[in-house]
């Protein structure tokens, strides 16, 4: 009679995303009955591939829920204010104005100053860091530290300093037009607490940038981000009349206002440190050019 056979088997499994490997040893005795005993040993060895499914692990799922969107309530409520006035006040679409006023910049595309966007880039950068642009910011910058500490008689001479520092008949208009029309749409529509008392006490209308200084500070929005707003706006619309009068492209008018990114955060961080004394111009064609655009044969800007 035949002895029963003995079976072993030994499994191996590796990780999930892995081949998991079975190996079965399988080993069977067989003795015979018959007068001489005669031993058979049969050994099998059976390897089997088995490809499994890649599974997700909890790791996995926990990175891929990292990404979440970021919810409106995690900005503060007092910033997310500051930043929604801050972008209705300076955006193209505030009625200030702005756009009908070239601050020179035509008559310098006649003349055959600003040609494209490299001789742009050039003059708004003299403008910006060399002329009115550190200006109107340094007077930005007085007029909010005044208003935010109540001073009104700092504020008046600050606001007559302005005024008489424009170099044009036609630059004069711009700013105080600008000026006039931002604080009368701030009354209206965006009022606050002692607005009124510091535009009276001035003895002089308020010209743009010092308007702009003097109603961020009476909603409390902070002076740094409301000086590189204003830079931002009055470059893009420098770029906007000039985009007009070259021609321009929508994307060369963007590459220029790439060029001028570090111009702008230059002259406010100049301005931020600046005194009252340290005022002054040294883009002399620009100013020529506002003077000249008075008698210029044809125009499309009042500036």
């Amino acid at each position: 009679m035949p002895m029963p056979a003995t079976r072993m088997g030994t499994t191996t499994m590796c990780i999930p995303n892995a081949v998991i490997m079975i190996t079965m040893i399988i080993t069977a005795t067989i003795i015979t009955a018959i007068p001489r005993m005669t031993t058979v040993t049969i050994t099998t060895i059976t390897t089997t591939s088995i490809a499994t499914t890649p599974t997700i692990s909890t790791a996995t799922r926990m990175l891929m829920t990292t990404n979440e969107p970021v919810r409106a309530g995690d900005l503060a409520e007092r910033e997310a204010a500051a930043l929604y006035r801050l972008m209705t006040w300076l955006s193209p679409a505030f009625p200030v104005g702005g756009f009908s006023y070239s601050s020179g910049i035509e008559w310098a595309v006649e003349a055959g100053d600003i040609t494209d966007t490299a001789s742009l880039a050039d003059w708004l950068d003299a403008m910006l860091g060399d002329g009115s642009g550190f200006c109107d910011a340094t007077f930005l910058v007085h007029a909010y530290r005044a208003t935010e500490a109540g001073e009104e008689a700092t504020l008046s001479d600050i606001a007559e300093l302005a005024a008489a520092f424009v170099p044009s008949r036609e630059r004069q208009l711009e700013t105080s037009s600008q000026g006039r029309a931002f604080i009368d749409i701030a009354r209206a529509a965006w009022d606050a607490d002692g607005l009124d008392a510091m535009v009276a006490a001035c003895r002089t209308p308020l010209v743009y940038p010092v308007a702009v200084g003097v109603v961020a500070a009476k909603h409390g929005v902070s002076l740094a981000p409301t000086l590189h707003a204003f830079l931002h706006a009055l470059v893009s619309n420098w770029i906007s009349a000039a985009s007009r009068l070259i021609p321009l492209g929508q994307t060369d008018s963007q590459r220029v206002l790439v060029m001028l990114e570090a111009a702008v955060a230059a002259t406010a961080n100049r301005a931020l440190n600046a005194t009252l004394d340290d005022l002054g111009s040294a883009s002399f064609r620009a100013d020529l050019a506002s003077l000249r655009h008075e008698t210029q044969y044809t125009r499309l800007f009042r500036s």
